[in-house]
């Protein structure tokens, strides 16, 4: 038989302005009485004002000024490697992969499609990652070497060829290199791998 789920998440908007009307059995302590519907009405309200202007902040402030970095890392491609499968982001951190895939289908991006992305981290070490397949948030378009996955610094230089290798991730989605041509190296090399 399949196994059914045990827990269900309950903590998105709808269920925490739920939890805000007043239980079947609550007292409030001051009066005695039932809770004040409207009063929580009124929480309810500040809260979902409070959640869609955060909402609406990230996507003013963060999303649609990332896409302007996106679109000329992918108008660049060419000039970071000759096959057009690796961009470079001026910083980590900015949201990319669905303004990377939008700007694939509306620069006609298919073969080949891009595969890494280069960027730094807070801590300045350069980072490549793998392009997920559209839609699929684990499956990536082309992971690193299956040699290099859970592999870290000296051990990773050696198996990769490649010197400033920091890590790979061990499902291959993600690696780290101490300079961008490192970075670099290693995306040109999992292209090479790939093929």
């Amino acid at each position: 038989s399949p196994i059914q789920l045990q827990y269900v998440d309950k903590t998105g908007l709808s269920s925490r302005v739920s939890r805000l009307n007043p239980r079947w059995n609550e007292i409030d302590e001051t009066t005695e009485k039932s809770p004040d519907p409207d009063a929580r009405f009124e929480v309810a309200s500040e809260m979902c004002g409070q959640d869609f202007l955060g909402m609406l902040t990230h996507i003013v402030e963060s999303d649609l000024p990332a896409r302007s970095f996106v679109d000329e890392a992918v108008k660049s491609r060419f000039e970071i490697d000759p096959s057009g499968e690796i961009i470079c982001l001026p910083s980590g951190g900015l949201p990319w992969k669905g303004h990377l895939y939008d700007l694939e289908h509306e620069y006609n991006i298919k073969d080949p499609l891009i595969k890494y992305v280069l960027y730094t981290d807070q801590a300045g070490m350069w980072r490549i990652q793998a392009v997920t397949v559209e839609g699929k948030g684990f499956e990536n378009r082309l992971s690193l070497p299956k040699e290099w996955r859970g592999v870290r610094d000296e051990d990773l230089e050696k198996v990769a060829g490649i010197e400033g290798c920091t890590f790979c991730h061990a499902s291959g989605f993600i690696g780290g290199n101490k300079s961008f041509e490192g970075a670099l190296e290693m995306a040109r090399r999992a292209l090479e791998n790939g093929k």
